[in-house]
Formats: structure tokens, sequence, C-alpha cells
């Protein structure tokens, strides 16, 4: 039931996970990175505790395409500014 429902992951990590899905419609890239990073801060805060939060996949997910959609982001601007 865990794989259906989104218990006790991080929201951070949700959040992370659909904006790197729209990361490149380019307004998508810098949340899914900035949300990325705070649910991997969340899930590495919460291990110790009673309740561990989950989600690190989808939070790494929205760290990598959040980069990709920036790289893509930055080089269309240089590019653009170049011409």
């Amino acid at each position: 039931m865990r794989m259906l429902i989104p218990v006790g992951r991080s929201g951070w990590a949700i959040a992370a996970g659909y904006a790197g899905l729209f990361s490149f419609i380019f307004i998508g890239a810098p949340f899914a990175l900035v949300f990325g990073i705070l649910g991997v801060r969340e899930i590495r805060r919460s291990r110790l505790t009673a309740n561990p939060k989950h989600g690190m996949g989808r939070a790494i997910f929205g760290i990598i395409m959040g980069a990709l959609g920036m790289a893509v982001i930055v080089f269309v601007a240089v590019a653009i500014a170049l011409e």
C-alpha cells in the first residue's frame, strides 16, 4: 500500500519529483532543483527520528532533472546573448 499512497514520504521529495517531470518546460527546472535539495535534507534529518521520511529517489530525480534543465536554460541564454 505504501507504493500507492505517499505515506511517510517527504513533501519536498514529492514536489521535486513532479517539478522534475516538468523541468524541460523551463519554469520547472529551478523548482525541481531547490525542492530536491530540500527533500534530501529533510530525509537525512529524519533518519534517526521515530518516523523517518522516505522518497530519496524522487528527491534525487528532482535534483538531476533540475540540473539538466538549468543547463539547458543557461545554454539557451548564452546562445541568445552571443547572437
